[in-house]
């Protein structure tokens, strides 16, 4: 038998597919791109309309009367959008460096199997996964009983911790660092702390980048605490300004006082539809230009997690 029969007959050709499975799979795998692409193309070509355009003849792939009014709109509004800007990488950048340490610590802890509580503390961790406790009973304890009504920190504490994270930081931890390393640097005298900063955290960036890639899209997409917590607009994030400005589109006319513009003039040569895919663009520009930078490590962290869990 030659040695292409032997490899025909083998075990490998079941792992070829034939032309036609390639072809469908490709044009399946194109329809997919299209959808994720699709969309995003279509708030550019928004943005970069013309509001007359957009109001008789709606939305299109490319615009029919370029313009640049949306962007130059948002640039007299300088203040109110350099302040929600500011605001948005505030929080993201402290609330992902908490959220990170946080939860990677946790894991760590209930990953050791020499450590007695770990067993109660994975329950803890746990039942938030599958009982939430309710919107009204968050709300109390942030506002009444933690006091961080109208507060930065309203934003980034109730989203530092979450229980997919840790599980994922868990497992990673239990099925990646030997017990042998942690050992010898006890027996070295090195400090918890010492062996968690030193030893740990250098050789867990996968898992690091992929809970540090989780925190920074929640953080930075989330509106939702603001519309709780939030009633001073000084502390608007970017994401609560644009919610603001797709439920009303004069949301951004509230400071014509301080541009000494009337109100009515204002509202009436306010670009509206096209100056909301604006900001939704300028919106998702940063991430789209920082993912590919952690897409190798958040794939990686994001398979040890699921797949040996």
């Amino acid at each position: 038998m030659s040695t292409r029969t032997a490899y025909d007959t083998g075990l490998e050709k079941f792992n070829r597919t034939h032309r036609v499975v390639d072809v469908i799979f490709h044009l399946i795998f194109i329809v997919l791109a299209l959808i994720c692409v699709i969309p995003v193309v279509v708030v550019l070509s928004i943005s970069f309309s013309s509001e007359d355009s957009i109001r008789e003849t709606g939305y299109h792939i490319l615009p029919t009367v370029l313009s640049g009014d949306a962007y130059a709109y948002i640039a007299k509004q300088g203040t109110t959008i350099l302040r929600a800007l500011g605001v948005s990488v505030l929080v993201t950048v402290i609330g992902t460096v908490l959220g990170v340490l946080l939860t990677a610590s946790m894991g760590y802890v209930i990953s050791r199997p020499n450590y007695k509580l770990k067993g109660f503390l994975t329950w803890i961790v746990f039942i938030p996964m599958v009982f939430n406790g309710g919107l009204v009973s968050s709300y109390f304890i942030n506002t009444n009983l933690l006091g961080l009504k109208d507060s930065i920190w309203a934003l980034i504490l109730p989203l530092a911790v979450s229980s997919f994270n840790m599980i994922i930081c868990k497992t990673f931890f239990k099925s990646t660092i030997p017990d042998g390393l942690i050992e010898s640097a006890e027996i070295d005298g090195a400090s918890q702390l010492r062996i968690f900063f030193s030893i740990v955290l250098p050789i867990s960036l996968p898992v690091i980048a992929t809970i540090g890639l989780f925190l920074c899209f929640a953080y930075w997409n989330d509106w939702f605490q603001s519309m709780l917590y939030i009633d001073n607009q000084n502390l608007y994030s970017l994401q609560a300004l644009l919610n603001s400005l797709m439920s009303n589109v004069d949301a951004l006319a509230k400071n014509a006082a301080s541009m000494g513009v009337s109100y009515a003039v204002l509202v009436a040569t306010m670009p509206k539809e096209s100056a909301r895919m604006a900001v939704a663009i300028l919106i998702v520009l940063p991430v789209a230009c920082a993912y590919p930078f952690f897409q190798k490590y958040f794939i990686s962290g994001l398979t040890v997690g699921a797949v040996k869990g």
